[in-house]
């Protein structure tokens, strides 16, 4: 996970739909998903069933498609805020957008619960929401996914 082209530093998007088109265009470890446009009509439907913006200014956007062969993961940085309708009414500030196959359903939730337990950090989110290096960001969260599987 996080390989390279996962992670986009300064989303210019203020709102949330835009926000994920454009994560969804510049990232480009979606550029192996068969139907792009399919997958971003995923993540948009399930957008406009219930937000995934959790709060403490963290989205979740994700989808599932059979144009999807693998789980892919991304990260997109906005410096200025998504207006997101986030449970705390919060702007976003960073934005998790995961596509999983139809099948991957453990997988997807190991990621998110691995995701979910470094942002909870609150100096950990801090430092990658003030980094500018997309390579340094794609490698500080490998390696916290790698210490945290060594302690499941």
């Amino acid at each position: 996970m996080f390989v390279d082209g996962s992670v986009v530093c300064n989303l210019k998007s203020r709102e949330k739909f835009a926000a994920i088109h454009e994560l969804l265009t510049k990232a480009s470890v979606f550029r192996k998903i068969k139907d792009i446009s399919l997958f971003e009509q995923a993540v948009v439907a399930r957008e406009k069933k219930l937000s995934t913006g959790l709060g403490h200014g963290v989205a979740f956007a994700h989808g599932k498609t059979d144009t999807v062969d693998s789980l892919y993961v991304a990260l997109g940085i906005s410096k200025s805020g998504i207006d997101y309708e986030a449970l705390d009414g919060n702007p976003v500030y960073l934005l998790f957008m995961v596509a999983n196959p139809p099948d991957g359903h453990v997988e997807y939730l190991k990621l998110i619960s691995a995701i979910s337990r470094m942002i909870r950090n609150t100096e950990f989110r801090d430092r990658i929401v003030t980094m500018t290096d997309e390579k340094e960001i794609e490698l500080e969260f490998r390696q916290a996914l790698e210490k945290l599987e060594a302690y499941c």
